[in-house]
């Protein structure tokens, strides 16, 4: 079986995994990049992305029970709202600055790059990440669903407990303001 799940197979999958242990091993692959990349986007330290995307892997594993497959994207909505508690939690626990070095940002490509590249590629992500950070909460929040986690519009919408149009009210409004804060920084640049 691939990395890639359709809706038949997910749904599959997820009722198997209470009595199949070895159902989780698809699960995991197909969403443990999306996962990652939204959490590590998140907290920023690759360590922190690590543990974080750990448990809620974990949590998965312990409450699938309680989980209420209601159709296609009802179990990324759901996987995605364990990540969404768990960052919660992370910021309520820890009170860190929001600078970090570049060597303690994540790496989220699989790709095998020169060092030169992981250097350019760290320093883009930082100042993306500056430039999100600049967004009010809730804009940040569903940006990085969107564009981290690759989550529907109405998956963000079930996740923060919001009405799909003011998900993508958000989402345009947040990519305004990204758009303006990009062209004022490369005017300071030139």
């Amino acid at each position: 079986m691939s990395d890639t799940l359709s809706s038949e197979e997910e749904r599959d999958l997820i009722a198997d995994l209470p009595d199949n242990p070895d159902a989780f091993r698809p699960l995991y692959r197909h969403y443990f990049t999306r996962i990652f990349a939204y959490v590590a986007y998140r907290v920023g330290g690759k360590q922190d992305a690590e543990d974080i995307t750990a448990e809620v892997f974990m949590l998965v594993v312990e409450k699938i029970h309680q989980f209420d497959y209601r159709g296609e994207g009802s179990f990324a909505a759901w996987l995605f709202r364990i990540a969404y508690n768990r960052i919660q939690q992370f910021y309520r626990k820890s009170q860190r600055s929001t600078l970090l070095m570049l060597d303690d940002l994540p790496e989220i490509s699989g790709d095998s790059i020169l060092p030169d590249e992981a250097i350019i590629k760290k320093e883009q992500f930082a100042r993306l990440q500056s430039m999100i950070a600049s967004l009010a909460p809730r804009r940040q929040e569903v940006i990085t669903l969107k564009y981290f986690g690759e989550l529907k519009n109405n998956e963000i919408a079930e996740i923060l407990e919001l009405d799909e149009r003011t998900v993508a009210s958000h989402l345009s409004r947040g990519l305004d303001d990204l758009q303006e804060k990009y062209q004022k920084k490369d005017v300071i640049h030139e």
